[in-house]
């Protein structure tokens, strides 16, 4: 977190503009690279420039951990079906509960501060993602495993060239819920230190500032 918050926040504000506005406009195009950029100028014109850096930081942070464990567990959940059914109840279990209750065992276990923030994140958001992979490595037609087996290749290619690329939309989109339920998460850390925006808006409701 330290690390990514320094890059982030250290870097002058220009640089990490002109990097993000490139994504934009490589990925998607000039009209959501304007609307990035006007974002971008918001955040900037009014203060919050820093605090967006340290919740991206703590997003960031989060959201790659989820990825980290949450693709291979969904690959493995996809592939085995008892482990999946082992899996599933906790899944349940963590996309149910209301998202204030994770932060009471975070707490307990972890005091409070930004890494028990990014705990409580990571159970939140890892759900999506572990859910979304197998569901796509379970969707991928059998006839083509077996070609692909006819054909003489191994386990490990059928897995990385055959099975990982057809189910890839589907790991996409639990990727993209991931990341959005971990945006939701780290604002409502801010409740047990996590700073950033989270802590503006806190406050602003605490005392009715618009």
């Amino acid at each position: 977190i330290d690390g990514v918050d320094t890059l982030l926040v250290g870097t002058p504000w220009p640089v990490v503009m002109a990097l993000v506005l490139l994504a934009a406009y490589r990925s998607s195009g000039p009209r959501v690279a304007i609307f990035t950029a006007a974002a971008l100028a918001y955040l900037g014109l009014f203060g919050f420039w820093e605090k967006a850096m340290v919740t991206v930081s703590l997003l960031g942070t989060a959201a790659f951990l989820c990825v980290l464990f949450g693709v291979p567990l969904g690959i493995w959940c996809g592939k085995n079906k008892r482990v999946y059914v082992t899996v599933r109840p906790v899944l349940d279990l963590m996309q149910t509960m209301p998202a204030f209750v994770y932060l009471i065992p975070v707490i307990a276990f972890f005091g409070i501060g930004r890494p028990p923030g990014v705990v409580a994140t990571i159970i939140f958001g890892l759900p999506p993602v572990v859910r979304l992979t197998a569901l796509g490595i379970q969707g991928v037609p059998a006839s083509i495993k077996e070609a692909a087996v006819a054909f003489g290749a191994s386990r490990w290619f059928v897995m990385t060239k055959v099975e990982l690329p057809l189910a890839m939309p589907s790991m996409m989109a639990g990727i993209n819920q991931t990341i959005l339920m971990c945006l939701s998460m780290v604002v409502i850390a801010s409740l047990i230190g996590a700073k950033g925006l989270g802590e503006d808006v806190l406050v602003a409701l605490q005392f009715a500032a618009k």
